[in-house]
């Protein structure tokens, strides 16, 4: 299974707008017609039940959403660029990787349907339409595309399982997940025959619910011993773990306090989520010769163990009819203390609204999403470009934040990738 994947995602970049004017019989001198370029599409992270894993994901780098058309004379309008829409499993946790490789979560997909933006689609750029005003009738400026976001992730999946069961290897696991449900996972005599994990569907009477079989843990798996934390953290997402115990082993008092001891040191919860004991390999005589004193042991330790074999069936029934009970326990549990569901749509990083300057080298930065993109989408080597720019600065409030800040005439100021001089 490919659990844990590294992306690059970029929003599609923005149409120009272009510069136009209306040429038509007896229209000598028609008015600007430059149409607006299309905004281009978003990356969208969307959790989707039918997806099992993060292999085809994996398959490539870098996802790029479509760019928007440029506009068109007459006013015509560019088409916007469709969003890439990337479908995941259930379970899927994404963090943003920094320039300096530092991680942060930026979200958790639980829920089938659930949505997270990870990278915004850049604006289309104005025609030269939208410049024209009563004194200044003919603008030649057009703006270009703005690019899209650009984030690199980590996508890592937690299996999403109600129950996981836990145990030492060659416990039995994947023959009890084979008993009870349709998975059919690869069984051995040895260890460590499950090298990643498997899922199968259970049904006790109406009731269903999914099964995951852990790879068996070792002493020091929180450390990565063995398959350690690859696997460790797949237990973190069941509601209620099985922890089956190999009953024709030396000690099976011994291997149960050795994983419980491994899922303590993990930490994340482990050790306080809901936990039935099952001794394993009822069908061995020897097993079943020592069965009174083996559970003798287990219940002094105020543990009250089932007994199975997950080969032949045997008690198998019972385990799972206490299973799906505790299940309906936990649920009514997560009801009761459940606020409101989260929004469908969820986006990686708020944006910016908030104008302020910042000293900057020297220079002053200007921050503020509406402010910074329209710098860097404006024509900044010509003259009427950096005119516009002044103009809408001055009218939203730019150049009166710069004058507080101590900027001058003649000072840098910055904008995104945008640099230009101050103005008197």
């Amino acid at each position: 299974m490919i659990d844990r994947v590294e992306i690059v995602v970029r929003g599609g970049e923005g149409g120009s707008g272009i510069v136009s004017f209306l040429r038509e019989k007896f229209v000598p001198r028609g008015g600007p017609n430059g149409g607006d370029g299309g905004d281009g599409g978003s990356v969208i992270l969307e959790a989707d039940r039918s997806v099992r894993t993060l292999q085809e994901l994996g398959r490539r780098r870098i996802y790029r959403a479509e760019r928007g058309q440029n506009g068109q004379g007459s006013d015509k309008h560019g088409r916007n660029g469709e969003d890439l829409v990337l479908k995941v499993p259930p379970g899927t946790q994404v963090a943003e990787i920094s320039e300096d490789g530092e991680e942060t979560v930026r979200g958790d997909l639980k829920e089938h349907g659930q949505q997270l933006l990870v990278a915004r689609h850049g604006m289309g750029g104005w025609g030269n339409a939208r410049f024209a005003t009563s004194v200044h009738q003919a603008p030649r400026i057009a703006q270009k595309g703005q690019l899209g976001e650009e984030a690199r992730l980590r996508l890592d999946l937690k299996l999403l399982a109600d129950v996981g069961i836990a145990g030492l290897p060659n416990a039995g696991k994947s023959t009890l997940l084979a008993q009870v449900s349709a998975a059919r996972p690869k069984i051995g005599d040895y260890p460590f025959t499950t090298l990643e994990p498997n899922l199968g569907v259970a049904d006790v009477g109406w009731q269903r619910f999914v099964m995951a079989d852990i790879p068996g843990l070792i002493e020091g798996a929180h450390t990565g011993a063995g398959l350690g934390l690859d696997f460790l953290r797949h237990i973190e997402r069941t509601r209620l773990i099985l922890h089956l115990v190999d009953g024709n082993r030396d000690d099976p008092i011994e291997d149960l306090e050795t994983v419980n001891a491994e899922l303590r040191k993990y930490g994340q919860g482990l050790s306080e989520r809901p936990q039935i004991v099952a001794i394993n390999k009822a069908d061995i005589p020897e097993v079943q010769a020592n069965l009174g004193e083996l559970k003798a042991r287990f219940e002094s330790r105020g543990v009250a163990p089932f007994v199975i074999s997950a080969a032949s069936g045997e008690g198998v029934g019972a385990l799972m009819e206490v299973l799906a009970e505790r299940l309906r326990e936990i649920e009514e549990a997560e009801k009761a203390t459940e606020t409101a569901s989260a929004p469908q749509l969820q986006v990686l990083r708020p944006l910016d609204e908030r104008l302020r300057v910042v000293p900057d080298n020297g220079a002053y930065r200007v921050v503020g999403e509406r402010e910074v993109a329209f710098a860097e989408m404006m024509p900044l080597d010509s003259d009427e470009g950096r005119a516009e720019v002044w103009r809408r600065f001055q009218r939203w409030g730019v150049t009166s934040a710069l004058k507080r800040a101590g900027a001058q005439a003649g000072d840098t100021v910055r904008l995104g990738r945008a640099e230009l001089e101050m103005e008197g």
